[in-house]
């Protein structure tokens, strides 16, 4: 087996093996997260017609201000996504992780968006 040089490459390839499974389409959307050292993002996007029906990220203002941690910033992005997406007419998506573990901040914007009233 090959071996990645970087985590970068190495997360690059669970995301395409996630996405071989993984489809949006207009009835369940795909819910993407980005992480990053220190942002997060999320949108959701219906991969038939290629647009991205709602997003979020912790750089809004609104979310900017939230205390607490980097989990809790992650938490309050799930909550205003789905609520966004709930706006957009959208109740049940597909959680692409984006090549990243479940645990921690990832998890915690799914908890988030769940809580906020996405099924998934």
């Amino acid at each position: 087996m090959k071996k990645t040089k970087t985590p970068r490459a190495a997360r690059v390839r669970r995301h395409a093996r996630v996405r071989k499974t993984v489809s949006g389409t207009a009835a369940r959307p795909r819910l993407a997260v980005f992480r990053s050292l220190t942002h997060i993002y999320a949108q959701v996007i219906d991969d038939g017609q290629g647009r991205t029906l709602a997003a979020a990220s912790d750089l809004e203002a609104a979310l900017k201000a939230t205390p607490g941690n980097k989990t809790a910033r992650a938490k309050a992005v799930g909550e205003a996504v789905a609520k966004k997406a709930m706006d957009a007419g959208v109740t049940q998506v597909v959680f692409d992780r984006g090549g990243n573990r479940f645990h921690g901040r990832v998890k915690a914007l799914a908890d988030g968006a769940r809580e906020a009233g996405l099924q998934f």
